[in-house]
């Protein structure tokens, strides 16, 4: 049995990177990018993309963060996962530990048993650690979810929401998180854990691994609650 694996993590282009080393002037916009690819060949041919985009923007006591993402992966041929989502958040800090938000979350899945899930929330934040290397936030919000089925059915519903984000510096160049989402309903409630650790390449490029957890309680008959991802990424700050 012969089998050949090649991994592929696309690049932004070396130049932009060799560059970051300089000093940039800091300004109001911060975001990043990631992109990765794997592909194996031999009995089984196998394929999957992960890339993700965050965007934020910050003036005075407000914070305001875009993200999307999304997975797409295949074997013989045969879609196994494609999976994407978007979101938006404003920060109002009303203190240095203190702060409300209000948040959007899309989500399409095509084998979670829900087709789409949107949901609108507003909460309260607070720093419960803020250390040199350790910071934790934690939220708690209501808001309003509607989903629509893979069986065709649709589910609107009020939630609560809460979060949990963690950031640990392990050294100057190397960075672990932990990030944890549950959203509570009636009908369903969903949850979304992901871990990554980020280590520093060269400038503002970085190598990130993550492993993350969605979950539904509810699903329909003959789906999973739960879709597992592993992924491995370059990562380009700007």
């Amino acid at each position: 049995m012969k089998l050949m694996t090649t991994l592929l993590i696309v690049v932004w282009l070396a130049a932009p990177a060799m560059a970051a080393d300089e000093e940039a002037t800091s300004g109001p916009w911060a975001g990043k990018a990631s992109l990765g690819y794997l592909a194996t060949s031999g009995n089984t041919d196998n394929s999957n993309l992960n890339t993700a985009f965050e965007i934020g923007y910050t003036a005075g006591n407000w914070a305001h963060i875009f993200d999307a993402s999304a997975i797409f992966a295949t074997e013989d041929s045969a879609t196994t996962a494609e999976a994407y989502a978007a979101g938006w958040k404003s920060e109002r800090k009303l203190s240095e530990v203190n702060f409300l938000y209000g948040r959007l979350n899309w989500r399409k899945d095509r084998f979670s048993g829900y087709d789409q899930q949107f949901a609108q929330t507003v909460g309260y934040g607070r720093r419960l650690i803020d250390k040199e290397r350790h910071t934790l936030n934690g939220e708690v919000g209501l808001g309003a979810r509607q989903s629509e089925l893979a069986d065709g059915t649709d589910e609107n519903e009020a939630i609560l929401t809460g979060g949990l984000y963690y950031k640990w510096a392990l050294s100057e160049t190397t960075t672990f998180t932990q990030d944890l989402l549950v959203e509570s309903g009636s009908e369903n409630t969903y949850l979304e854990s992901k871990t990554a650790l980020s280590a520093s390449l060269v400038g503002d490029l970085a190598l990130v691994v993550s492993y993350t957890i969605k979950s539904n309680s509810d699903v329909p008959a003959g789906t999973e609650k739960t879709d597992t991802f592993t992924a491995l990424a370059l990562e380009y700050a700007f």
